[in-house]
């Protein structure tokens, strides 16, 4: 059975919590594959609200199996807390699985994290402080610690020991830090890997057999194709690759298991930290965006910078994931403004792009080519079908789909699960990513 991946086309904070959550009630594994607990998804079930850094939507449905896979990167006392307080509220948290292969945020990392940032001044990159760029740069520099690790307490020691010496080295000497404690940081881990030791599995393995027995697979990713390492804003992007391809890396399925390709993206754009955003709006209305929206980080709760859609950053995102379909969330923040603004082009130099520009300096310096279109003025919480929706969120939508070359399947007009409304089957009038 193929698999579906669900992918943010913006900077992050799409709602893509929300969307996991829906197909979710038809899926049978959420697997989650890559980012760490930088991320954040917030689910609003009747007056019950919950925010998931860690823990794959899935874990909200008693049939589905949450899995944590490789690509993940782990901060265990960050995930135990998160069982914890969601086993407090009555969710049965047995059924999560995470890869033994996945790799470990330590606390060097959270301590580099820190100091690298604020040493960079002016120059910062806006990470979120949780140790998940250091925790990828020593996977790729093939020195991490894995969650499988936590299993022999022998040789979580043995890479302990050599990780620290060159780590409280960097601390002490470059950073003026103090050192690690050896002792301290084994003991608090082993106690994490006693507590975790039932949910660690080959996880490829159990994706591999759920797709070979038909089973439903929801691959879900955090942050958004334009923070990808490599294709993203670099330098101001993730440490990871949530486009519809890192799907299969990190979580080991293979690139013919993922044929349903669903974008997220909201009705207007926001992004936390540095970086370049030409659609960003005037402070006027990014104070409105911010409010009607609740703008503000489910992982950090810093303030969202806001602004009007982006399509040629949208039409990019659709072509580096092929999609096959697009949800638009948020449709009801627009309804306080009397007209709605969508950037269809830029420009730089007396030159105009349509597509995305081929490097950063003209990124950086773009200036918005937008189109107007009325306004709706009205609250849209209470539509349930497209029908519902005044004509002028429909043209919005439509236009949407015209510029992003992509069909718009779903709209949200309100947190509550059922504050989401279908627009029609995918089909192939605007599908031109080799879908």
């Amino acid at each position: 059975m193929p698999g579906t991946a669900l992918v943010g086309i913006q900077w992050g904070d799409e709602g893509k919590g929300k969307v996991t959550d829906l197909l979710a009630a038809s899926t049978d594994y959420v697997v989650r594959y890559q980012g760490g607990n930088n991320a954040g998804h917030t689910i609003v079930v009747g007056s019950e609200k919950y925010a998931l850094h860690l823990v794959p939507t899935g874990i909200l449905y008693p049939h589905c199996i949450p899995v944590i896979g490789a690509g993940v990167v782990v901060d265990p006392q960050v995930l135990i807390e998160e069982l914890d307080a969601l086993e407090n509220r009555g969710i049965d948290t047995t059924r999560l699985l995470l890869s033994g292969n996945a790799h470990l945020i330590m606390p060097y990392h959270l301590e580099l994290d820190r100091v690298q940032e604020r040493r960079l001044g002016r120059n910062r990159l806006g990470t979120t402080k949780r140790g998940i760029g250091p925790a990828y740069a020593d996977k790729a520099a093939r020195i991490g610690l894995r969650v499988q690790d936590l299993l022999d307490p022998k040789i979580f020691s043995a890479k302990l020991e050599v990780a620290l010496k060159e780590k409280n080295l960097l601390l002490t000497r470059v950073y003026g830090r103090l050192p690690l404690d050896k002792r301290a940081v084994e003991d608090s881990y082993l106690e994490y890997g006693k507590r975790l030791t039932a949910n660690i599995t080959d996880t490829s393995a159990v994706v591999q057999r759920a797709l070979d027995d038909g089973k439903e697979i929801l691959f879900e990713g955090a942050q958004a194709a334009l923070l990808d390492l490599d294709h993203g804003t670099y330098p101001f992007v993730t440490s990871s690759n949530p486009v519809a391809g890192g799907a299969c890396t990190g979580s080991g399925a293979g690139p013919r298991d993922v044929t349903r390709i669903v974008g997220i993206a909201k009705a207007y754009c926001t992004r936390v930290g540095s970086g370049p955003f030409p659609s960003e709006a005037d402070p006027a209305d990014a104070d409105i965006l911010v409010e009607a929206g609740g703008e503000y980080g489910t992982t950090t709760g810093r303030k969202r910078r806001c602004g009007w859609f982006d399509a040629v950053a949208a039409r990019y995102a659709a072509r580096l994931n092929t999609l096959t379909e697009m949800v638009v969330t948020k449709l009801d923040v627009l309804s306080c403004f009397e007209a709605v603004k969508i950037c269809s082009a830029y420009e730089h130099a007396g030159e105009r792009f349509e597509e995305f520009p081929p490097n950063q300096t003209v990124f950086n310096k773009a200036s918005p080519v937008y189109e107007s279109l009325p306004g709706w003025g009205k609250p849209l919480g209470q539509a349930r079908q497209a029908s519902d929706l005044p004509k002028e969120a429909r043209a919005f939508l439509e236009r949407l789909e015209e510029l992003v070359r992509t069909p718009a399947t779903w709209a949200s007009v309100g947190p509550e699960r059922d504050q989401i409304l279908e627009l029609g089957a995918p089909h192939r009038k605007y599908s031109q990513h080799r879908g």
